[in-house]
């Protein structure tokens, strides 16, 4: 199936699941899910896995064994790419519109002290550095969670410091809910940023020992 675009039924979903975020709204509006949401995704997805590869569409269902949180739902749909262990790229939708993004969100301590050597080198740190700024201006946001203090066995002098702090390094872009972020053309604009974003992508493939 090609794609051809999330309905407004799709935000309106989840406008409402955020109201009532219960499994008897769930049950009512399952098709509405199924229908607006899941196979738009799942067509989307399925178009670009010829350049990027296979993904994998989120279930909707939170885990909350651990969570403060007990709302049964996610009240988003997510798509990942992988790329590497915890690292690729990833496409959503919810209430606020569509996002786009990538980058890594999790490495254990020899992966994330990996990372971190090549950050502090000169020459890869730098070229991630330049990278980086190249997003900025390309009008993508830099995330991910951080130490608050400078990471064991890094001085807080260091010229990349700020690098070194990250435990996740994510670039992501919010296209809002307008007709041109939902409509067939959404299919071109995450192909375009995706691309955009490899070099980040390859980038953390290269310094990954995972």
């Amino acid at each position: 199936m090609s794609f051809t675009g999330f309905p407004v039924a799709a935000l309106d979903f989840y406008d409402d699941l955020e109201m009532d975020n219960t499994k008897s709204f769930w049950e009512a509006h399952k098709a509405v899910w199924k229908e607006s949401v899941e196979a738009p995704m799942r067509a989307l997805v399925t178009e670009l896995e010829p350049e990027f590869g296979p993904a994998k569409v989120f279930r909707p269902y939170r885990d909350v064994r651990f969570a403060k949180d007990k709302t049964p739902y996610k009240t988003h749909q997510g798509a990942y790419v992988a790329a590497a262990p915890s690292t690729g790229w990833y496409v959503e939708i919810s209430a606020r519109g569509t996002r786009v993004g990538a980058g890594f969100y999790d490495a254990d301590g020899p992966r994330l002290a990996a990372i971190r050597e090549a950050m502090a080198d000169e020459k890869s740190g730098t070229a991630l550095e330049r990278l980086l700024k190249r997003l900025e201006r390309d009008g993508f946001e830099l995330g991910g969670e951080r130490l608050k203090t400078s990471p064991r066995g890094w001085s807080a002098d260091h010229p990349r410091i700020e690098l070194l702090r990250c435990k996740q390094l994510i670039a992501d872009k919010s296209y809002g809910f307008g007709a041109d972020a939902i409509d067939a053309g959404l299919l071109d604009r995450v192909r375009a940023d995706w691309k955009t974003l490899r070099p980040l992508v390859s980038w953390l493939r290269a310094v990954d020992p995972g």
